[in-house]
C-alpha cells in the first residue's frame, strides 16, 4: 500500500507540474505581449510589498546556519554514527561551489563592480575611488554568507532526514516534525513539492538566460557573432543538449567530471589575470573588501528603502533580485548538497557550504573586481558605460585590456558553458528527484523532459523581456519558498533537540 501511496503522489506531482510548464511557455509563445506585461507587473508588486519578507527572511538563515554550527550539535553526523564522506574535499567543494553560484560569478565578476562604480547605490561621487570601495562592498555582501545560508537550511536537513533516517528526498519532508508524516504524504506535501519544483525552474531558468546572455556577448567582442535572438536560441538548445547529456550520465561520471574541471579552469583563469593584472592592488582591494563586508554586514542586511531615493532603484533591481534569486536556487542547489554531503558532521558541512564558498566569492571578485576597477580609475580606461548598457560585457571588455586577454576571454566562453552545464544538469537531476518520490537515482527519461522543459521556458522569457522577465520569474517563485524555508529552520531545531533527547534518554 505505501509503494502505491508513493507512486500516485510522485506521478501527480510530476504530471501537474508539467502541466502548468508547459501552460506558462505556451503563453509566452502565444502572446508574448500579455506575458511580458504580467511579469512586469508581477516583478514591481514582489519587490514594492514584499522586499522586506526577502531581507528578513535572508537574515534569519544566516543567523540560523552560524548558531546551528557552533552549537552542540555541530558534531552530529549527516548519516550513522559510522558513516564517512563519500567525495574529497576537493571534490565536495567543487561540485556544491558550481551547483551553488554556477554561470553567476563568471556574469557578474567583472560587471556588477562596474555597474556600481558608475552607479553608486551608496552616493559616492561617480568615478571616484569611494566609488571603487563602495562597488567592491556591494558586490562582495550579495556573493558572501546569505546565498550560502539559503541553500543550507534546505541541505542541512534534508541531508539529516535522507542518511540518518533514511527518508526520501523532497522538500516537503523536512515539513514531517511539524505537520506529521500523514499530511507530508497528502495534498500538502504535493503542493510543497510542486512549489519546490517551479523555484528550481525559475532559478535554473535565470540562470540559462544569464549564460546565454554573456556567451552571445563573448562571441560578439572575440568573433564578430552578432547579438540576435536567432544566436541567443542556438546558444539555449547547445547548452540544453550538454546539461542534458551530462545528467544522464549520473553524478560520477558526468556531473562529479564536469564540476572537477570547472574549479581546474577557474584556477587558471584566476591565476592569470593575478599575474598579469594589477596584483598589488589585488592583494589590498580583497582584504579591505573583507573587512568592509564585515563591519557593514549587519547594516547592508536590514538597509531598506522606507522613504525612496536613490536606494530604492538599487535595492529592487539588485539585492532584492539576488536574495529572491538565491531562495529560488535553494530547493535544487539544497538537495543536490544534501545528495553529496553524506557522512559529514553538522559543523563541516557549516563550514563547507557556508565558509568555504563565501571566502571564494571574496577571492573571486577581488581578483576580478579589482582588475576592472583599475582600468576606471589608474589607466583612465572607460568601460563601466558600456557596462551600465549591457551588462553581460564586463568580463570581455577587461579582458582584452590586459596581456594574453584575448586567450583568457576563450578560456572563459569555455568556463561559461561548463559553469551553467555543472548548474543544469544538477538541476535537472533534482527536478527528476522531485518527480519520484524523492529517489537518489531517478530514471533518464525524466531528466530529459525536465531539461527541455527548462530550455523552452529560458527562450520564452528571452523572447518576451530579456532579462528582466528572468529576474521576474524568480522573484515569484521565492515568495512563497521563503516561508518553506523559515518553517525548515523551526523543523529541523525541533527534530535535533528531540534525537538529543533519545540519546539522553539511552
Amino acid at each position: 500500500m505505501a509503494s502505491n501511496s508513493s507512486e500516485t503522489k510522485s506521478n501527480s506531482v510530476y504530471i501537474v507540474s508539467l502541466v502548468i510548464t508547459i501552460a506558462v511557455v505556451a503563453w509566452g509563445l502565444v502572446s508574448p505581449d500579455s506575458f511580458g506585461a504580467f511579469a512586469k507587473a508581477l516583478n514591481g508588486g514582489l519587490t514594492k510589498y514584499y522586499g522586506w519578507g526577502y531581507l528578513l527572511t535572508m537574515n534569519i538563515f544566516v543567523a540560523f546556519c552560524l548558531f546551528i554550527g557552533c552549537s552542540r550539535f555541530g558534531k552530529m553526523r549527516l548519516g550513522p554514527e559510522d558513516s564517512r564522506p563519500e567525495y574529497s574535499n576537493l571534490s565536495w567543494v567543487a561540485m556544491l561551489f558550481s551547483a551553488g553560484m554556477g554561470v553567476g560569478l563568471v556574469f557578474y565578476g567583472a560587471a556588477e563592480p562596474l555597474f556600481y562604480f558608475g552607479s553608486t547605490p551608496l552616493g559616492a561621487e561617480p568615478g571616484s575611488i569611494q566609488a571603487a570601495r563602495d562597488a567592491m562592498q556591494i558586490t562582495v555582501f550579495h556573493w558572501g554568507l546569505h546565498p550560502w545560508a539559503g541553500y543550507s537550511v534546505i541541505a542541512l536537513p534534508l541531508a539529516y532526514y535522507q542518511f540518518r533516517h533514511n527518508a526520501p528526498g523532497l522538500i516537503s519532508t523536512i515539513f514531517i516534525p511539524l505537520v506529521g508524516e500523514e499530511r507530508v504524504r497528502g495534498a500538502f506535501g504535493k503542493t510543497v513539492d510542486i512549489l519546490a519544483i517551479f523555484a528550481t525552474l525559475a532559478g535554473l531558468t535565470t540562470s540559462l538566460g544569464l549564460g546565454t546572455l554573456q556567451l552571445n556577448s563573448g562571441l560578439k567582442e572575440l568573433f564578430g557573432i552578432p547579438q540576435t535572438t536567432i544566436v541567443q536560441l542556438l546558444i539555449i538548445a547547445f547548452l540544453v543538449f550538454l546539461y542534458t547529456g551530462s545528467a544522464v550520465l549520473g553524478i560520477d561520471k558526468g556531473i562529479k567530471f564536469v564540476a572537477d574541471w570547472n574549479i581546474r579552469i577557474c584556477f587558471v583563469i584566476m591565476a592569470a589575470l593575478f599575474c598579469v593584472g594589477p596584483t598589488l592592488a589585488i592583494l589590498n582591494s580583497t582584504v579591505m573588501s573583507f573587512g568592509d563586508y564585515i563591519s557593514g554586514l549587519i547594516k547592508e542586511s536590514f538597509m531598506t528603502a522606507p522613504y525612496g531615493g536613490g536606494y530604492e532603484d538599487h535595492l529592487r533591481n539588485w539585492t532584492l533580485y539576488y536574495w529572491a534569486w538565491w531562495i529560488a536556487w535553494a530547493p535544487f542547489s539544497g538537495s543536490f548538497i544534501a545528495r553529496i554531503s553524506r557522512g559529514r558532521t553538522i559543523r563541516e558541512f557549516i563550514a563547507g557550504v557556508l565558509i568555504v564558498p563565501a571566502l571564494g566569492s571574496l577571492t573571486w571578485f577581488g581578483i576580478f573586481g579589482t582588475s576592472a576597477l583599475k582600468l576606471e580609475l589608474v589607466d583612465k580606461i572607460n568601460i563601466s558605460a558600456a557596462v551600465l548598457q549591457d551588462i553581460s560585457v564586463g568580463i570581455f571588455k577587461m579582458f582584452l585590456n590586459y596581456t594574453g586577454g584575448f586567450a583568457m576571454s576563450v578560456l572563459m566562453l569555455v568556463l561559461i558553458v561548463t559553469f551553467f552545464v555543472t548548474s543544469a544538469n544538477s538541476g535537472t537531476y533534482v527536478l527528476s528527484m522531485y518527480s519520484t518520490e524523492g529517489s537518489l537515482n531517478p530514471p533518464k527519461s525524466k531528466m530529459f523532459v525536465w531539461g527541455i522543459l527548462m530550455g523552452a521556458l529560458a527562450m520564452v522569457l528571452l523572447l518576451t523581456g530579456g532579462l528582466q522577465n528572468l529576474q521576474t520569474v524568480s522573484l515569484a517563485a521565492a515568495m512563497p519558498f521563503s516561508l518553506i524555508m523559515v518553517c525548515s529552520c523551526v523543523a529541523f531545531y525541533k527534530v535535533l533537540l528531540s534525537e538529543e533527547k533519545k540519546a539522553q534518554l539511552k
